[in-house]
Order: C-alpha cells, then structure tokens, then sequence
C-alpha cells in the first residue's frame, strides 16, 4: 500500500497538483455512450475491418519470424517467399565459413546482403549492398567469411531441376564476370521523387525496375496499381502499406491486379522493390 505524503514535504507546485487533481477528480463521471451510438460505432469498426481484411487479403506478406528454413547443404539454409515464373525468392543463411559451388543462372538474379558479408572471388559485398548476374552467365562460388544472411530473387533454390542445370552449367567455363554490384555507400545515385523519398535505380531491363527506396520519418508516397508482380524486401525501419506494418525483415508480394494505398512511414524506412519498369 502507498501512503499519503506528508504535507510539510509537498512544494507549492505539488500542492497545486494535488488540489487541481482533487477538483478534478471530483466533478468526472463515467459517460455512457447511447446504445444507438454504440452500435453504430461498432458496426462502422466491423465493417472497417472487413474491407480491410478483403483489400488486403491478395498480397503475399512472409514475416522475418515466419516461414519454413530449410536445409540446402552443412552451414548453409534457405527459406522460401515467393515461387515465380523466372525464378524463386528466397532468404538465404550462410553460417561462417559455409559455401555455394560454382553454378550457371538459369535466369536474372538478384541479391541483397542482409547480415554480415558475402565474398565472390575478389568481390566483397557488405550490408545493404546489392549483385545481379545476368541468364546464362557463371558465378562464382559464394562465400562468407563471417556469416551472412541474403535475399536473393530469381535464384533456382527450391526447384530441384534447375538446381542441377545450374550446378552442371557451372562446369563449363564460359560466361563468366558478367554481374554488376551497386554498393550501399555509394550515396551518389539517390534521387528524389518525392517529400521525404528518394530513389536508387538498382537495375533496369524495360519491363522490370528494381531499386532502393528510402524514406524519411513521416513521408509517403501514393497509392498505385500494379499491373507486373511487385515484391518489396524490407531492409531497415517500418513502412505501411495501407494498412499492412512491415519491419526490418518483411517480404510482401502484390500480385498482378492488386493496388497499394499510401505508403506512410513514421520512422523511416529502407526498402527494396522490384516492379514494373513503366
């Protein structure tokens, strides 16, 4: 139990605290909205809900604490997030010291390091940076010194077959050195699009656009239809999409048809997207 403070210790501003909140206290009654009033609020909420729900319920959203690891081989897993036609999205966990072989791309990958680092030969990738490997060319083996967690797109892990064609493929020596990197602390290719946002172009075949997106602590950016298949990678920070939260870690997919509301950040955000080039 608390007790009473002694009133030769209270200041004068306390006791002033203490009477207001006396007068205060004194004249507040519980209100009790009308029962008509009540239902109709509640109605509004449920229906609110419901077309939320119905808005919402074509996009593809995997949590970074959800989904299925599986293992590829000793040191090295890989969780699934969307199957597509021109290859899978997947996170990828390099433990330290843990491997890929060298392999042939059947199609356009994609990659973003997420956690600690990947090296590639010579090449050294860190947070946030990014690599893409054109169809048909060869990649070096991919290592981590230190333990690395990536999100690659367009990779064949997770489909058996075109693993193989990509390990055999690796075997002939052409078509090799053909990928390009964009480095995270390259600050000199953001551009603003709008209050607060701004734009890194990652790669860019016509049909498909993959950038960086980064927003600022209460910027937002309109709401748009898809019309390809769009997948957002979050990076850093929190965004909403309507009324979707995602976090550091997220991976959403809109599918063809489907419409993004205001996408409204009030921490701010790093993102990958990867849509419609138009």
């Amino acid at each position: 139990m608390t007790s009473k403070p002694d009133p030769s210790e209270l200041t004068e501003s306390t006791l002033e605290q203490a009477e207001l909140a006396d007068l205060l206290t004194g004249h507040i009654a519980p209100l009790m909205p009308d029962a008509g009033i009540h239902q109709s609020l509640s109605a509004r909420l449920q229906d609110r809900v419901a077309r939320s729900v119905a808005e919402h319920s074509r996009f593809l959203t995997v949590r970074a604490k959800n989904g299925i690891w599986q293992k590829l081989k000793n040191g090295i897993r890989f969780k699934m997030l969307w199957q597509g036609g021109q290859g899978n999205s997947v996170l990828v966990e390099f433990a330290p010291g843990a491997a890929l072989p060298v392999h042939r791309h059947n199609w356009l990958e994609e990659g973003i390091v997420l956690q600690g680092g990947l090296q590639m030969g010579e090449l050294e990738l860190g947070l946030y940076d990014y690599h893409v490997s054109p169809p048909s060319s060869r990649h070096e083996s991919i290592r981590s010194k230190q333990g690395a967690l990536a999100y690659l797109r367009g990779t064949s892990l997770g489909h058996t077959p075109a693993v193989t064609r990509e390990l055999l493929g690796g075997l002939l020596p052409f078509g090799g050195n053909l990928g390009e990197s964009v480095f995270a602390h390259d600050d000199g290719d953001w551009e603003s699009i709008a209050d607060g946002v701004s734009r890194k172009i990652l790669h860019n075949d016509g049909v498909f656009l993959s950038s960086m997106f980064r927003l600022k602590p209460g910027s937002c950016v309109g709401l748009h239809a898809h019309t390809l298949p769009e997948e957002c990678m979050m990076l850093s920070g929190e965004l909403f999409l309507g009324d979707i939260l995602l976090q550091a870690g997220d991976y959403q997919l809109a599918p063809v048809g489907t419409t993004h509301g205001e996408a409204f950040s009030d921490v701010g955000a790093l993102l990958f997207v990867r849509g419609s080039a138009e």
